[in-house]
């Protein structure tokens, strides 16, 4: 029994330590936190603009063109880093399927160049 609780024991250690910092945050948080927040700071704020209508109001297009382009460009470093990490090993079916999966994101992005994606007028 006595070995035992010496395996545990530094288990027990760092799960009262991890309460006890636990609960001083929550604690310090608490007496120092601000008791009148100033009403600017707790209003909504939205893509760069106070909100000043309906929220199912129709937005730009342009604004879903920009959330395409960040998943395109998304999309391919996170496809494209592995693939280039292990580039040496990657055989012809390997390379040529990240061709046509650039070639997909390219045409994307030739999409979103012509509809004026970037023209913010």
């Amino acid at each position: 029994m006595d070995d035992m609780l010496r395996e545990y024991a530094p288990i027990l250690v760092f799960l009262a330590i991890a309460i006890g910092l636990g609960m001083v945050l929550i604690l310090a948080a608490a007496v120092v936190a601000v008791r009148n927040p100033d009403p600017e700071k707790v209003s909504a704020y939205e893509c760069g603009f106070n909100a000043f209508d309906d929220a199912r109001m129709k937005f730009d297009v342009r604004f879903y063109l920009v959330s395409i382009l960040f998943i395109i460009f998304d999309l391919e470093i996170a496809f494209l880093f592995p693939w280039a990490v292990a580039f040496k090993d990657v055989s012809m079916v390997g390379f040529w399927s990240m061709m046509v999966f650039l070639a997909v994101l390219t045409a994307g992005f030739a999409y979103e160049w012509r509809k004026g994606a970037m023209e913010w007028e």
